[in-house]
């Protein structure tokens, strides 16, 4: 015979971690975005979704990735012990504004990390302005 101690919080604090899981359907997917000179970057995390179960589209600049991944037991007669991965549809937003490139986006996937490059448009881009002197004045006179 064991001794298992019981703590009320703990199995109040498994449930709620255990809540989101199952009602994975439109959860948001962690990014990062930063801006690397010319570029800006998202970094999505996807872990253990195929490339092919990514959607990305770009519609009114706003960008949108949706992600689907299934369930890791589908087998019937098995019994759950612990599920913490989530399954399901993931989806994220993120509007872009009319400075960037949304015709040039780069996207790759690499160990479960989809990163877009997108760049920056060339009318928001820093150009020098010439000046020229005009030495064609006449003299006023009064």
């Amino acid at each position: 015979m064991a001794l298992v101690r019981f703590d009320p919080y703990r199995e109040i604090d498994r449930l709620f971690r255990q809540w989101p899981a199952t009602l994975s359907a439109g959860s948001s997917v962690p990014m990062d975005a930063y801006r690397d000179g010319d570029s800006f970057v998202i970094k999505l995390d996807l872990p253990g979704i195929r490339a092919d179960d990514v959607d990305l589209t770009v519609e009114d600049n706003v960008l949108s990735v949706t992600a689907t991944r299934m369930a890791a037991f589908t087998t019937e007669g098995v019994e759950m012990l612990v599920s913490e991965r989530p399954s399901g549809t993931f989806t994220r937003q993120v509007l872009l504004g009319n400075n960037l490139d949304t015709e040039h986006i780069d996207a790759q996937y690499e160990a479960g990390v989809l990163t877009l490059t997108i760049p920056v448009a060339a009318h928001a881009k820093p150009r020098r302005i010439e000046i020229t002197e005009r030495a064609d004045r006449q003299a006023v006179e009064a």
